[in-house]
């Protein structure tokens, strides 16, 4: 090796390790995946190892590091080899990107965790976590967002992880480990990325102790990284998911999503009641499909008014008030945009609906963490 080009090399080395892994969203440098990097004159050769036989990100990130090396000065050629760690290495990496931990949204980590629910199906609730979600992350914030909806789950089409032909976006496994699948910035998990081909359209006919396994193993050996706000789009009703999730994340916040409806609206409030019986705080309650201004300034109450209102007041309590934080009004919009997997605040973020979704996740981006008794990340030398 020539002293001269060592400085090259170095910065070769600089530049291809701070690519990022489009999963894993790391660099390459901090995952381990650099193998031997030299410059002969203004050529220089980069080999990288991928996590995994047939990555899905492997042309991506063969670019991005051809990329990078060509970027500094004094290289004019770059040859890039790509290999695949060995078993020991992956190992050596889930085990890093786990950290060691069981299910990591625990009491004392400092994501805020979410879960949406309703009492009855029909309201929307699935549409506005997801806008929900995309709305978080448009703001800056790191989102995930878990499928907890086991038996209808619906938000990867609501996110545009479904293809034309019916195929849903696949997580990538190193391991037991499972990466899953960004759309529109949000890391997002759910059983329809499990099903077999051709099964997507299949019933997913699970009992208590399955769908337990199901939610943890999401919890627990999903990579999410780390998260400034986890979603949990839950089922609908009071029944064996929302007492697992209940289990499994205590300390979670819950937004109860109705209408205005006063049948929806007195089977919401059951759904607040077990979410706080497990120990869960009702952080607020969202009105879906209130009244729409038309054009010629008359307002079309399809389902009523006064549902949001009347929920939040019949869950607040004498030393907690529980505030209705967005009433979002019937919109075609809204519909259009799920049919066609676009998130309404991403496809017209000027809608009536998408603005109020968008106020929403600002509210919750600017409403006081429930940190009280949760030990902080701090190291006293």
């Amino acid at each position: 090796m020539s002293p001269d080009t060592v400085p090259l090399e170095r910065a070769v080395r600089d530049a291809v390790g701070a690519v990022s892994d489009p999963e894993l969203r790391r660099p390459l440098s901090e995952l381990g995946m650099l193998r031997d990097i030299t410059v002969d004159g203004t050529h220089a050769r980069v080999g990288i190892a991928l996590t995994i036989v047939g990555c899905p990100a492997a042309d991506r990130i063969e670019r991005d590091v051809r990329e990078a090396a060509f970027s500094v000065d004094g290289v004019d050629a770059v040859d890039v080899e790509v290999t695949v760690m060995t078993p020991e290495e992956r190992a050596a990496l889930t085990a890093q990107l786990r950290g060691g931990r069981g299910i990591p949204f625990t009491p004392d980590s400092l994501t805020r965790v979410i879960a949406v629910t309703s009492g009855k199906g029909g309201v929307g609730k699935s549409t506005v976590t997801a806008n929900l979600a995309v709305a978080l992350a448009r703001q800056g914030l790191r989102v995930g967002l878990v499928d907890a909806d086991v038996h209808g789950f619906s938000i990867p089409g609501l996110l545009g992880l479904v293809d034309a032909d019916g195929h849903t976006a696949r997580p990538t496994r190193i391991d037991a480990l499972i990466v899953p699948p960004v759309a529109h910035d949000v890391k997002t998990i759910s059983i329809g990325m499990f099903l077999r081909e051709g099964e997507e359209r299949s019933a997913v006919a699970w009992r208590g102790p399955m769908l337990h396994r199901t939610i943890e193993q999401f919890l627990r050996d999903v990579h999410f990284g780390d998260l400034d706000v986890l979603l949990v789009d839950m089922p609908p009703g009071t029944g064996d998911v929302a007492i697992s999730v209940g289990q499994l994340l205590p300390h979670a916040e819950v937004l109860v999503v109705t209408t205005p409806q006063s049948a929806a609206a007195d089977v919401a409030i059951r759904s607040g009641l077990v979410a706080r019986q497990t120990g869960q705080r009702v952080a607020g309650v969202v009105e879906n499909m209130a009244p729409l201004t038309l054009p010629d300034g008359t307002v079309l109450d399809l389902f009523g008014a006064g549902g949001g209102t009347a929920v939040a007041a019949a869950l607040s309590e004498p030393d907690a008030a529980v505030p209705l934080l967005a009433s979002i009004p019937l919109s075609p919009a809204l519909r259009a945009s799920a049919d066609a997997g676009i998130p309404v605040v991403v496809a017209e973020p000027e809608d009536p609906a998408a603005q109020a979704i968008t106020a929403l996740a600002a509210a919750l981006a600017r409403s006081p963490r429930d940190l009280p008794g949760r030990p902080l990340p701090l190291h006293v030398r």
